[in-house]
């Protein structure tokens, strides 16, 4: 059985940023899958593709949110 994804935001912000990527790129195979799922009418259950969407969004923004940080880390220490 496949490993359940971490859905709330609190646990995804804990993840490290390897973790984080791995769970980026395992949700977006499934929703992949799911997509092709749907286009051969094997998908049973179609609420779960926009909730894998979401899904996939918010780690990208989280992620996203981390660059942002970094950067902003970067430049403050730059001009000590």
């Amino acid at each position: 059985m496949a490993k359940k994804l971490k859905t709330k935001t609190a646990d995804i912000r804990k993840l490290t940023d390897a973790a984080l990527k791995k769970e980026l790129e395992e949700t977006q195979r499934r929703l992949f899958s799911m997509r092709l799922q749907r286009e051969t009418r094997q998908l049973t259950n179609y609420m779960e593709l926009p909730r894998m969407q979401r899904q996939v969004a918010r780690l990208m923004t989280i992620r996203h949110e981390r660059e942002l940080a970094k950067a902003a880390r970067a430049k403050t220490g730059a001009q000590l």
